[in-house]
């Protein structure tokens, strides 16, 4: 059900009303009595929920990019001599 913006013309009362869209505008403020209007208003916010989207993302869930480097790996890469760093493809030999 969508929230509708109303204000008011005498006092300026601004309200939000959830209403289907099948029901009529309200007419009437809800503290003074007199006219509303319903306005635009700028809508809810684009929620992103789940492990992520990314451009790299595609409909069979694989990456066609290429791997991202974790923090783990980037903090095990700090060292020249450990296992992690000799596989690195930032070594530069």
């Amino acid at each position: 059900m969508p929230t509708y913006e109303y204000v008011c013309d005498k006092c300026g009362n601004r309200f939000e009303k959830l209403q289907t869209m099948t029901d009529k505008p309200l007419r009437r403020c809800p503290s003074c009595g007199a006219k509303v209007r319903r306005v635009i208003s700028g809508g809810a916010g684009l929620v992103f929920k789940g492990s992520g989207f990314y451009s790299t993302d595609n409909r069979r869930g694989g990456s066609s990019g290429p791997k991202a480097e974790t923090a783990a790996e980037a903090k095990a890469c700090e060292g020249t001599d450990s296992p992690a760093c000799k596989s690195c493809p930032r070594r530069e030999d």
